[in-house]
Protein backbone atom coordinates (compact mmCIF):
# COMPACT_ATOMS: atom_id res chain seq x y z
CA UNK A 1 0.00 0.00 0.00
CA UNK A 2 1.47 3.15 -0.85
CA UNK A 3 -0.16 6.87 -0.03
CA UNK A 4 -1.44 8.13 -3.09
CA UNK A 5 -3.86 6.76 -5.66
CA UNK A 6 -5.10 3.07 -6.40
CA UNK A 7 -3.02 2.00 -9.46
CA UNK A 8 -6.07 0.30 -10.83
CA UNK A 9 -8.26 2.76 -10.81
CA UNK A 10 -6.47 6.03 -9.65
CA UNK A 11 -8.98 7.24 -6.47
CA UNK A 12 -7.73 7.48 -3.17
CA UNK A 13 -5.81 4.59 -1.92
CA UNK A 14 -6.04 5.97 1.41
CA UNK A 15 -2.73 3.58 2.58
CA UNK A 16 -5.62 0.46 2.35
CA UNK A 17 -4.64 -3.12 1.66
CA UNK A 18 -7.30 -3.03 -0.68
CA UNK A 19 -8.69 -0.61 -2.64
CA UNK A 20 -12.45 0.80 -1.21
CA UNK A 21 -13.60 1.65 -4.76
CA UNK A 22 -12.71 -1.03 -7.02
CA UNK A 23 -11.63 -3.46 -4.34
CA UNK A 24 -8.07 -4.06 -5.93
CA UNK A 25 -4.95 -5.10 -3.78
CA UNK A 26 -2.34 -2.48 -3.39
CA UNK A 27 1.13 -2.50 -2.44
CA UNK A 28 1.72 -3.58 0.70
CA UNK A 29 3.56 -1.75 3.73
CA UNK A 30 5.91 -3.63 5.31
CA UNK A 31 5.09 -2.43 8.84
CA UNK A 32 3.98 -5.51 10.67
CA UNK A 33 1.59 -3.32 12.86
CA UNK A 34 0.29 -1.28 10.39
CA UNK A 35 -0.19 -4.86 8.15
CA UNK A 36 -2.31 -6.24 10.33
CA UNK A 37 -4.59 -3.10 11.86
CA UNK A 38 -3.14 -3.54 15.36
CA UNK A 39 -1.41 -0.09 17.64
CA UNK A 40 1.83 0.03 18.13
CA UNK A 41 1.97 -1.73 21.87
CA UNK A 42 3.97 -4.17 23.34
CA UNK A 43 1.31 -5.99 24.73
CA UNK A 44 -0.92 -8.07 22.08
CA UNK A 45 -3.80 -9.91 22.36
CA UNK A 46 -2.28 -13.29 20.70
CA UNK A 47 -6.17 -14.70 19.99
CA UNK A 48 -7.02 -11.39 17.85
CA UNK A 49 -3.70 -11.70 16.33
CA UNK A 50 -4.71 -15.39 14.97
CA UNK A 51 -7.81 -14.45 13.75
CA UNK A 52 -6.77 -11.25 11.77
CA UNK A 53 -3.91 -13.58 10.69
CA UNK A 54 -5.99 -16.25 9.61
CA UNK A 55 -8.70 -13.36 8.27
CA UNK A 56 -6.07 -11.92 5.79
CA UNK A 57 -4.08 -15.31 4.90
CA UNK A 58 -7.54 -16.12 3.33
CA UNK A 59 -8.17 -12.78 2.06
CA UNK A 60 -4.42 -13.01 -0.20
CA UNK A 61 -3.65 -16.59 -1.07
CA UNK A 62 -2.08 -16.42 -4.51
CA UNK A 63 -4.52 -18.64 -5.54
CA UNK A 64 -7.37 -15.84 -5.72
CA UNK A 65 -5.47 -13.59 -7.87
CA UNK A 66 -3.77 -16.60 -10.83
CA UNK A 67 -6.65 -14.55 -12.99
CA UNK A 68 -5.87 -10.89 -12.00
CA UNK A 69 -3.35 -8.25 -12.97
CA UNK A 70 0.24 -9.18 -12.84
CA UNK A 71 0.74 -6.69 -10.57
CA UNK A 72 -2.22 -7.87 -8.32
CA UNK A 73 -0.26 -11.44 -8.50
CA UNK A 74 3.00 -9.67 -7.78
CA UNK A 75 1.21 -7.72 -4.40
CA UNK A 76 -0.12 -10.84 -3.36
CA UNK A 77 2.96 -12.63 -3.13
CA UNK A 78 4.28 -9.72 -1.72
CA UNK A 79 1.65 -9.18 1.16
CA UNK A 80 1.93 -13.18 1.82
CA UNK A 81 5.21 -12.79 3.06
CA UNK A 82 5.01 -9.91 5.01
CA UNK A 83 1.92 -11.75 6.60
CA UNK A 84 3.76 -14.55 7.25
CA UNK A 85 7.23 -12.71 8.85
CA UNK A 86 4.71 -10.16 10.60
CA UNK A 87 2.72 -13.36 12.15
CA UNK A 88 6.16 -14.90 13.20
CA UNK A 89 7.45 -12.29 15.13
CA UNK A 90 4.70 -10.43 16.84
CA UNK A 91 3.20 -13.76 18.20
CA UNK A 92 6.31 -13.82 20.12
CA UNK A 93 6.45 -11.53 22.67
CA UNK A 94 10.49 -11.51 22.88
CA UNK A 95 10.49 -10.94 19.13
CA UNK A 96 7.93 -8.39 19.15
CA UNK A 97 9.82 -6.18 21.79
CA UNK A 98 12.87 -6.68 19.29
CA UNK A 99 10.90 -5.52 16.66
CA UNK A 100 9.52 -2.68 18.14
CA UNK A 101 13.35 -1.86 19.76
CA UNK A 102 14.84 -1.74 16.30
CA UNK A 103 11.66 0.35 15.30
CA UNK A 104 12.73 2.74 17.75
CA UNK A 105 15.91 2.87 16.88
CA UNK A 106 17.92 0.37 19.51
CA UNK A 107 20.42 -0.54 17.00
CA UNK A 108 17.67 -2.94 15.00
CA UNK A 109 17.43 -5.17 18.41
CA UNK A 110 20.49 -7.02 18.45
CA UNK A 111 20.99 -8.04 22.13
CA UNK A 112 24.39 -8.46 23.65
CA UNK A 113 25.09 -12.33 24.47
CA UNK A 114 28.74 -12.12 25.32
CA UNK A 115 28.68 -9.50 28.41
CA UNK A 116 27.13 -11.37 31.55
CA UNK A 117 25.44 -9.45 33.87
CA UNK A 118 26.92 -8.93 37.19
CA UNK A 119 25.02 -10.12 39.19
CA UNK A 120 25.49 -13.72 37.79
CA UNK A 121 29.49 -13.43 37.49
CA UNK A 122 29.17 -15.63 40.32
CA UNK A 123 27.08 -18.21 38.95
CA UNK A 124 28.54 -18.23 35.22
CA UNK A 125 32.23 -19.06 37.07
CA UNK A 126 30.99 -22.03 39.32
CA UNK A 127 28.87 -23.59 36.02
CA UNK A 128 32.14 -22.89 34.15
CA UNK A 129 33.59 -25.17 36.56
CA UNK A 130 31.18 -27.81 36.88
CA UNK A 131 30.88 -28.05 32.53
CA UNK A 132 35.08 -28.55 32.26
CA UNK A 133 34.87 -31.40 35.04
CA UNK A 134 31.63 -33.14 33.27
CA UNK A 135 33.85 -32.94 30.06
CA UNK A 136 36.48 -34.33 32.06
CA UNK A 137 34.84 -37.45 32.81
CA UNK A 138 33.60 -36.48 36.46
CA UNK A 139 29.67 -37.54 36.65
CA UNK A 140 29.58 -36.04 40.02
CA UNK A 141 28.82 -32.89 39.24
CA UNK A 142 25.70 -33.68 36.83
CA UNK A 143 23.42 -32.74 40.51
CA UNK A 144 25.17 -29.59 40.63
CA UNK A 145 24.64 -28.87 36.99
CA UNK A 146 20.95 -29.75 36.73
CA UNK A 147 20.49 -27.67 40.37
CA UNK A 148 21.95 -24.92 37.71
CA UNK A 149 19.39 -25.79 35.59
CA UNK A 150 16.45 -24.82 37.78
CA UNK A 151 17.96 -21.73 38.94
CA UNK A 152 18.28 -20.46 35.47
CA UNK A 153 15.02 -20.95 34.78
CA UNK A 154 13.74 -19.37 37.64
CA UNK A 155 15.45 -16.20 36.70
CA UNK A 156 14.44 -16.28 33.31
CA UNK A 157 10.42 -16.87 34.58
CA UNK A 158 11.68 -13.60 37.15
CA UNK A 159 12.54 -11.97 33.80
CA UNK A 160 9.61 -12.28 31.67
CA UNK A 161 7.51 -11.23 34.56
CA UNK A 162 9.83 -7.82 34.66
CA UNK A 163 9.35 -7.63 30.99
CA UNK A 164 5.66 -8.06 31.23
CA UNK A 165 5.24 -4.83 33.73
CA UNK A 166 7.86 -3.09 31.09
CA UNK A 167 5.54 -4.16 28.49
CA UNK A 168 2.75 -2.46 30.16
CA UNK A 169 4.46 0.75 30.86
CA UNK A 170 5.52 1.45 27.44
CA UNK A 171 2.20 0.71 26.03
CA UNK A 172 0.52 3.36 28.72
CA UNK A 173 3.98 6.12 28.31
CA UNK A 174 5.86 5.24 25.27
CA UNK A 175 8.69 6.59 27.05
CA UNK A 176 11.92 6.12 25.84
CA UNK A 177 13.25 5.35 29.53
CA UNK A 178 10.86 2.09 29.44
CA UNK A 179 12.31 0.89 26.40
CA UNK A 180 16.14 1.02 27.34
CA UNK A 181 14.72 -1.21 30.49
CA UNK A 182 13.34 -3.48 28.29
CA UNK A 183 16.68 -3.80 26.12
CA UNK A 184 18.27 -4.56 29.01
CA UNK A 185 15.85 -6.72 30.35
CA UNK A 186 16.21 -8.66 27.20
CA UNK A 187 19.76 -9.08 27.07
CA UNK A 188 19.68 -10.54 30.82
CA UNK A 189 17.25 -13.12 29.28
CA UNK A 190 19.24 -14.10 26.21
CA UNK A 191 22.05 -14.75 28.20
CA UNK A 192 20.15 -16.55 30.94
CA UNK A 193 18.74 -18.61 27.96
CA UNK A 194 22.01 -19.21 26.48
CA UNK A 195 23.03 -20.77 29.96
CA UNK A 196 20.10 -23.31 30.24
CA UNK A 197 21.26 -23.80 26.27
CA UNK A 198 24.04 -25.11 27.48
CA UNK A 199 23.74 -27.03 30.49
CA UNK A 200 20.89 -29.13 28.89
CA UNK A 201 23.07 -30.04 25.86
CA UNK A 202 26.08 -31.03 28.69
CA UNK A 203 23.41 -33.07 30.42
CA UNK A 204 22.56 -34.80 27.26
CA UNK A 205 25.61 -35.85 26.41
Amino acid sequence: MQAGRCWQCEKPAENNLFCKFCNSLQRPLTDYYTFFGLEHKLNLDNADLQRRFYQLSKLLHPDHYTRRAQRERDYSLEATAILNDGYRILRDPVKRAEYILAEQGFEGGEQRTKDVPPELLEEVFELNMALEELVSGDASVRPQLEEARGRFRRMQREVDDRLGALYTQWDETKQRESLEEVRGELNRRKYIENLITEVEKALAA
